[in-house]
């Protein structure tokens, strides 16, 4: 029988190293296969008795089973062919693509031309079968009068080199990886989204997550560390760039670039993060997530001994690793604990030193923190320069830009705004970046949000993405990625975002075509004590810069610190605030609370005690200017409330009751009902002159506060005369 087209090769790829589908260099071939999906039955069966696949059943036209049995007739092409041409054993796998009349074949290629010619021929072949010919001695033919070409050159590390990888994190991970090699004096070298970086320097820029930023990184004269961070399109698109690692890492896996390159599942993609783990020496390490069921899974298809990592040292998994015969690293107590396989603790570091987890607010990073440990150590890191580099990474523009970095921008009015610019590209970024925001802002201040995002994900998580902005901000503005709209248009990508925002409740949102136009709008709306956090990825220099010129300071490990106590409603020297007051000499007092505050001159709750230290030894005129600066400063409540009644207090005592009985009377209208602020009040009318009125504010206070049956009794006449003596 004869047929139209039905039988197309779309692509033939040549994977250069190891792959999705061998540990070593493999062709994958892409085919669509409508004739075979929708011949007959009975034609199809005659086809695989010619084609020695003896009791085959084709299936229906166009179902799951007819799509199975046609990768099958594939994969007997391809043998065919490598039998016709010489080759006796030859590595294939074949597997359904993402349509019906999709398949995809792969197998191991000893010469590159002679491989791909392979690849070419099976269209020809497939279709001849089809129309009931055979063209198996043609094709054999031109496959082997075809050129050679070279064979595969896959690197063989002459250097410990670790492989990392995951949907998120393996940025941040093989950066603060870096500097823990750096830390330990090696000449050390890494590859990642962002570049080539050869001891701390970006020697070359772009996205080298691939096999050319393997090559530039152990291409490094005087290497003694490479470090790949290794996405997943490198390698779906060229094999990875080793044939080897000492260590792998595997960070996490979740639903991001769905629907690209036949990946189209979660599940799918985990099955490509795995590969790292595949070519990892037996005598190496496996640095998994084991709270993440796909990346603990990984551990049963590698030869290398695991070593988990899990933030709650009770995960299942960490008991798993240990019965294998592998390690755990996990947070005991705070600290950074490797468990050995005898169950023996060794304590890291704690937590709150490590930078990068923000005082442990960031759960990821906190996870990164323990990935990188584990694979520093793996990698036979001394354990010192281990900990003195989780010590020293921070999380700033120079050591992680884009990941987390974190500032402190003053407002007009004496308060500060902290800003957030991450990188946040998916959902459970996304869902990292305002665990953080939350963590930072102050009690009862705000997050606003800058929303943007790359234009290739499916609609789906683009709307998710947009729920959970709407659940979690209190104000968004979409901020765009033009040069990231990869096929989209902005107009459509920002439909989507609407569609999820308005499941959450957002009727409406601004939309800006830039991230530092986003970022622009968001802060001046901002109080004291919220937030900005800030999706950003094409514009990062450009937010940075703009953040520098309007005065904002990068966050140190302290200023972090004192934030996340701040965001809890403490104060991170409470306790020694409480032991001052506990000191009962005045003077010493004093000493203790002009100590705080010359050490920490911009806080304003210390510059508040300190002003209440000398008010209560009488020294109610330095008290008065000091109260003023706690103010000045931004000083929060509830004690910025105390401290306008303290200084209204002091300003009495000195003579000036007239200013004290204005800034009382303020308080009065903000708290009606407030006993203390009533009595103060009261005081300083008196001083002023205005004893009647006092007494009137007075019953009214008590009337509101007192419910005993004399008090309701004569509630209208106590009332009455309050306002006869307010008329006075």
């Amino acid at each position: 029988m004869t047929s139209a087209p039905s039988v197309t090769v779309a692509e033939v790829r040549v994977l250069e190293g190891p792959n999705l589908y061998f540990a070593r260099p493999a062709i994958k071939v892409s085919l669509e296969l409508p004739g075979y999906l929708a011949a007959e039955e009975r034609h199809l069966a005659d086809l695989a008795r010619r084609a020695g696949l003896r009791g085959s059943r084709p299936g229906q036209p166009g179902s799951e089973q007819r799509q199975r049995f046609v990768a099958r007739v594939v994969e007997r092409a391809v043998r065919r062919l490598a039998t016709a041409t010489g080759t006796s054993r030859l590595g294939v796998r074949s597997r359904p693509g993402s349509s019906p009349e999709h398949v995809v074949v792969a197998f191991v290629w000893r010469r590159r031309g002679r491989g791909q010619a392979l690849g070419a021929a099976l269209g020809p072949m497939l279709q001849a079968w089809l129309d009931g010919e055979d063209a198996l001695a043609e094709q054999a033919d031109l496959i082997t009068h075809a050129d050679p070409g070279p064979r595969p050159s896959v690197l063989v590390p002459a250097v410990p080199v670790a492989s990392i990888t995951g949907t998120n994190g393996k940025t941040t991970t093989t950066r603060l990886l870096g500097h823990i090699g750096m830390t330990a004096g090696l000449t050390t070298a890494w590859s990642s989204t962002d570049g080539v970086v050869v001891q701390g320097e970006l020697v070359e820029h772009g996205d080298y997550s691939g096999p050319a930023g393997a090559r530039a990184v152990l291409a490094t004269p005087g290497l003694q560390l490479g470090l790949l961070e290794t996405a997943r399109g490198g390698m779906l698109l060229k094999g990875m760039g080793v044939a080897a690692n000492d260590v792998s890492v595997v960070t996490n896996v979740s639903a991001d670039h769905l629907g690209l390159q036949g990946i189209d599942t979660v599940d799918q993609l985990a099955e490509v993060k795995a590969i790292v783990t595949k070519v990892t020496r037996p005598g190496g390490w496996a640095v998994l997530n084991g709270e993440d069921p796909r990346v603990w899974a990984m551990r049963t298809n590698t030869r290398a001994r695991p070593w988990v990592f899990a933030l709650r040292s009770d995960s299942p998994a960490v008991r798993e690793a240990l019965d294998a015969g592998g390690r755990a690293i996990t947070v005991l107590d705070g600290d950074i604990t490797v468990i050995n396989e005898k169950g023996e603790s060794d304590r890291i570091v704690a937590i709150i030193d490590v930078p990068v987890t923000l005082s442990g607010l960031s759960q990821h990073n906190t996870a990164n923190a323990l990935a990188a440990t584990a694979a520093a150590l793996g990698l036979g890191l001394p354990r010192e320069a281990v900990v003195e580099g989780l010590r020293t990474f921070a999380p700033d523009m120079r050591l992680n830009p884009g990941r987390m970095n974190t500032y402190t921008l003053r407002t007009a009015d004496g308060g500060a705004v902290t800003v957030i610019v991450d990188l946040a590209h998916n959902e459970a970024g996304l869902e990292a970046l305002m665990d953080v925001a939350h963590g930072l802002r102050v009690p009862g201040g705000q997050v606003h949000l800058g929303l943007g995002l790359a234009g290739d994900r499916t609609d789906e998580l683009l709307e998710s993405i947009g729920e959970l902005a709407g659940l979690r901000a209190d104000r968004i503005v979409a901020a765009h990625k033009a040069h990231y709209l990869r096929g989209r248009t902005m107009a459509g990508l920002e439909h989507h975002l609407r569609v999820g925002l308005a499941r959450a409740g957002v009727a409406d949102i601004e939309s800006y075509e830039t991230e530092l136009a986003g970022l622009q709008a968001l802060v001046p709306e901002a109080a004291d004590g919220d937030v900005v956090a800030l999706m950003c990825h094409s514009e990062r220099q450009q937010v940075a810069d703009w953040l520098a010129e309007q005065g904002a300071t990068p966050d140190t490990a302290a200023d972090i610190r004192r934030k996340v106590v701040a965001s809890r409603g403490e104060h991170e020297f409470e306790a020694a605030i409480a032991e001052l007051w506990d000191l009962t000499d005045d003077d010493a007092r004093i000493r203790a609370a002009a100590e705080l505050h010359h050490e920490h001159p911009h806080d304003a709750r210390l510059a508040f005690e300190y002003a209440g230290a000398l008010d209560a030894a009488g020294r109610e005129r330095e008290a008065i200017e000091g109260y003023r600066k706690a103010l000045a400063a931004g000083l929060r409540e509830p004690h910025r409330h105390r401290a306008r009644i303290q200084l209204a207090s002091s300003l009495r005592v000195v003579g000036e009751a007239a200013g004290a009985y204005e800034l009382l009377s303020e308080l009065a209208a903000e708290r009606p009902h407030s006993v203390a602020v009533s009595a103060f009040r009261a005081l300083a009318a008196v001083d002023c002159g205005r004893t009647p009125e006092a007494v009137a504010d007075l019953i009214d206070t008590l009337l509101h506060h007192a419910g005993d049956e004399d008090t309701l009794s004569y509630q209208r006449a106590l009332h009455a005369y309050a306002v006869e003596l307010r008329a006075r």
